[in-house]
This record gives C-alpha cells, structure tokens and sequence, in this order.
C-alpha cells in the first residue's frame, strides 16, 4: 500500500491513519501473544514469590537456631506471657494486679511522710530543731 499524498505535499503514512481515527490493522496473533505474555508475567511472579517464601523459611530457622542458643524468645511469645501474668489474679488484690498498683498508694504514706521529717529533724542543728518543733 503507498502513503496517500495530502494536499501541499504531505504523505500520510498507516500510522497517522491510526492517530486520526482510522481503522487499525488487526494482528491475528496479538491475542494469542498477548495471552502469552500475561501468562510469562503470571509465571515469573509465581517464581519471585516462591523465591521470597524459600528466603524467608531460611532466614527464619537461622531466627530460631539463634533464640536457641541465647535462650530467647519470639516477641509474640513474650506478649502472650505478660498478658497472661496480668490476667492472672494476684494475692491481696480483688480487683488489679499488684503491679498495677503504684507505689506509696494506701495507708502507709502518711506514716512514711512523719517518719522522714523526724529524720530530717534529727540533722539539723539544735536552734533550727527548736524553731520547727513550733
């Protein structure tokens, strides 16, 4: 087929037949390549994909053959345990676990208090002792 001569001399070539609305000439076996090609990419990412599995397997046992021999846990391990021993009801607590109980709470603090000012008293020179038993 010859290029079609426009007017001032231009020829037009298939390709800007396509880009100006034309009719495109159908390749009878761009289906079954591109067919061909989706199934290569579908192929190739299955092998990245069982590759990444096969990496990760050994880079876990390695994982494992350390927490072995350093006597260490998994994270989600350590989690778990901790949430259990909370969980757990404690001695002399109804409601919270002991650990949840911050220090100095209760009825000792006020004794505590008078107890370290005494102290601090029994430091201080004789005039100043006087002048805060007051």
């Amino acid at each position: 087929m010859s290029p079609v001569v426009l007017a001032g001399g231009l020829r037009a070539t298939k390709d800007m037949g396509k880009m100006l609305g034309g009719e495109e000439e159908k390749d009878p076996d761009a289906q079954k390549k591109e067919e061909e090609r989706q199934e290569a990419l579908r192929q190739q990412e299955e092998e990245r994909k069982a590759k990444h599995a096969r990496m990760e397997a050994e880079r876990e046992k390695v994982r494992q053959q350390i927490r072995d021999k350093y006597g260490l846990k998994k994270k989600e391990e350590k989690e778990a345990e901790e949430k259990a021993a909370l969980e757990q009801p404690c001695e002399g607590s109804l409601t919270r676990p002991k650990k949840a109980i911050p220090a100095g709470c209760g009825d000792e603090e006020e004794e505590e208090e008078e107890s370290i000012l005494d102290t601090v008293l029994k430091y201080l020179p004789g005039p100043l002792q006087d002048m805060f038993k007051k």
